[in-house]
């Protein structure tokens, strides 16, 4: 299957961030958008919520200029942090008084909310979620539709 530079390049850093214990859903730097954006920061000026799906005036800028952030537009952005943050059992916008998850670092938590990010990724790139084990399940009369190698 091909796939974009851009996708390829944020699997490998959300992939290396889970495994290396540097994804945080409440570090801007260590969340989802921030390990994309190789650990900066900067993303979050262009909404005035961590979470929010709407862009600001600085985020408007960027996106009418036709900006990207390693391949993603702004508004690409905040979609991705808001599914990973919805996914890792969060109440959007983030605030300290809104549901979270007791241990927001555990790797269930974390695992939930990348296959979330993997799957927009993919359709943000018009192509299937590599993710999705559903196929190996398919069958066709009483067998197996694939075969695993």
């Amino acid at each position: 299957m091909k796939t974009s530079i851009r996708l390829e390049q944020a699997v490998q850093k959300l992939y290396n961030a889970f495994y290396n214990n540097e994804l945080h859903p409440e570090c801007c730097k260590q969340c989802a958008v921030g390990n994309i954006l190789d650990n900066s920061d900067s993303w979050k000026h262009l909404s005035d919520q961590h979470g929010a799906l709407e862009l600001n005036y600085l985020g408007n800028v960027h996106q009418s200029f036709g900006r990207k952030f390693n391949g993603y537009t702004p508004l690409e952005l905040l979609h991705i942090e808001a599914t990973f943050l919805r996914a890792c059992g969060y109440q959007l916008p983030f605030h300290h008084k809104n549901k979270k998850p007791k241990n927001p670092t555990d790797k269930d938590v974390l695992f939930k909310g990348l296959t979330a990010v993997v799957t927009l990724l993919c359709s943000l790139d018009g192509i299937p979620n590599f993710m999705d084990y559903t196929k190996l399940f398919e069958f066709k009369n009483e067998k197996p539709r694939f075969q695993i190698a």
